[in-house]
């Protein structure tokens, strides 16, 4: 990692950079749920922040968080070095709640959009559950409940992807970033050298 662009993201970056996303997620897309990726992945901070700026449209009140868990990267009991990096594990899923998608709003949230992989699992799984509780009911009744999904993520790195989302997906990203090493701050056992050096890089971008 040592030839590697290392950039470090402060918990104050992170939140206002979902701050500045939640005021065009409400007037475009206006979610009722968040879906969170953790499990390694940590989605579950950047879906609790947002969840502080994005109220149901309807209600008013707070949006519900779901969470699933996918891994990509890590190794995980019975997985395989083959499986590393190629192939999206899933460590919780919504199971039999899959239920409570019918006519909702998701916002699926993660922290960074790498290759695309996960999220494209993401989506395309869920749909499939959805499609599933969707044809158990009466065809009249059917395209009210199928769920529509969109996708927020902190950081985008500007790169080549490996999948692809459905056109029909909005797809939000906090900021774009080049093809670097982020450091979050919820990795960091040193939060004190982590902001340093962040402070650090941000002195030498504008000098």
């Amino acid at each position: 990692m040592g030839d590697i662009e290392h950039v470090y993201a402060t918990y104050n970056d992170i939140h206002n950079i979902i701050a500045k996303s939640a005021a065009q997620i409400a007037d475009e897309f206006k979610p009722d749920m968040l879906i969170a990726i953790g499990a390694p992945r940590p989605g579950f901070f950047p879906a609790r922040v947002l969840r502080t700026f994005l109220k149901d449209p309807e209600s008013k009140r707070n949006i519900p968080i779901q969470a699933i868990g996918l891994s990509l990267y890590e190794s995980l009991p019975g997985t395989t070095q083959e499986q590393i990096g190629s192939e999206v594990i899933r460590t919780q899923w919504l199971g039999p709640e899959s239920q409570i998608l019918l006519g909702r709003r998701a916002l699926i949230v993660d922290e960074v959009d790498d290759s695309r992989k996960t999220l494209h699992y993401a989506v395309s799984e869920l749909q499939k559950d959805v499609e599933r509780e969707v044809a158990k009911l009466p065809d009249a009744e059917r395209e009210a409940k199928r769920t529509k999904f969109a996708v927020f993520v902190v950081h985008n790195k500007l790169k080549e992807k490996v999948a692809d989302l459905p056109a029909d997906v909005p797809y939000y990203s906090g900021a774009d970033v080049g093809d670097k090493w982020l450091n979050y701050p919820w990795e960091a056992t040193d939060i004190a050298e982590h902001d340093r050096l962040a402070a650090e890089a941000k002195a030498k971008a504008t000098s």
